[in-house]
């Protein structure tokens, strides 16, 4: 049975079950692919990637090291334009805001599902649907390590 076979499968992580999507990154994935699978081409989208794989491991240092906040992006289903509305418009191209935005989903504090659809919106109305700030100060609650601002 390959991989592919498992595309569907439910899969149980600490306390929450996720149910694996058609997500792009693989195990053989460079960092270079994965940047070109996330970011669709949207410059703004590898703008963020690439801050964030540079700073991602001194903001959230008990993350997966500097995959930690793809990783969530991909299996929240975020690519391209919407990762590039995530950090520009929903956290005003604040870095750590969006690390513990896309942490948020995996601390169960959002689900995947709301903040994909506030990153879909590229009108700022996404703002009006997350309490970015509120998030933010739940992530730091449950990881006393995560990066204060």
């Amino acid at each position: 049975m390959g991989i592919k076979d498992y595309t569907y499968t439910c899969i149980r992580l600490t306390t929450k079950t996720y149910k694996m999507k058609d997500q792009r990154i693989q195990l053989t994935d460079s960092i270079m692919d994965i940047t070109i699978k996330m970011c669709e081409g949207n410059p703004g989208a590898m703008t963020f990637i690439m801050g964030a794989f540079k700073e991602s491991e001194e903001i959230d240092p008990d993350g997966m090291g500097n995959l930690g906040f793809i990783l969530n992006a991909d299996r929240c289903g975020i690519y391209g334009t919407d990762l590039y509305v995530l950090w520009s418009d929903l956290c005003d191209r604040n870095m750590t805001l969006s690390i513990a935005l896309l942490r948020a989903t995996q601390l169960g504090i959002i689900s995947d599902e709301l903040l994909a659809d506030a990153c879909n919106r590229q009108d700022y109305s996404g703002k009006d649907i997350i309490a970015v700030q509120e998030v933010y100060e739940k992530v730091c609650e449950q990881l006393p390590n995560f990066q204060r601002i």
